[in-house]
């Protein structure tokens, strides 16, 4: 039986489709990691988790501090990865900025920032970042 729990390596480790998507999106989260560097972004944060979830990805221009969710696909066969963040998604991510926001110290001046949310849609290589998207 293909795909059976029994086909799994001991340990319940992930097969190898798992790791081709796991290795896809750490290559996405470079690619737009790159982006926002060339454009003159600081990288506050990689893949900032807790136990509510994670934020691919928190940069940082001037006032502006931009949190990010990374979607790479191969091909757009079952859409873009923009259309695979939803609404329970972008809630999400918004519930984790807030919690970001909170444990920073009051002297780093949290109070004095911008809030932006990106989306970073990366399909077979292209990149198409779509600021403010929610």
């Amino acid at each position: 039986m293909t795909g059976s729990s029994s086909d799994r390596p001991a340990g319940g480790s992930p097969g190898p489709a798992s790791e081709r998507s796991a290795a896809l999106g750490r290559s996405g989260e470079g690619i737009a990691t790159d982006w926002y560097e060339a454009r003159g972004y600081e990288v506050l944060e990689r893949n900032w988790r807790r136990r509510e979830g994670e934020i691919d990805l928190i940069v940082r221009k001037g006032r502006a501090v931009v949190f990010c969710e990374v979607k790479t696909r191969t091909s757009d066969a079952f859409g873009t990865g923009a259309e695979a963040v939803l609404p329970a998604k972008q809630r999400r991510i918004r519930r984790l900025a807030s919690r970001w926001l909170a444990e920073l110290t009051p002297s780093s001046g949290r109070a004095l920032v911008d809030l932006r949310f990106d989306v970073v849609s990366i399909t077979a290589g292209e990149v198409d970042v779509i600021e403010d998207a929610f």
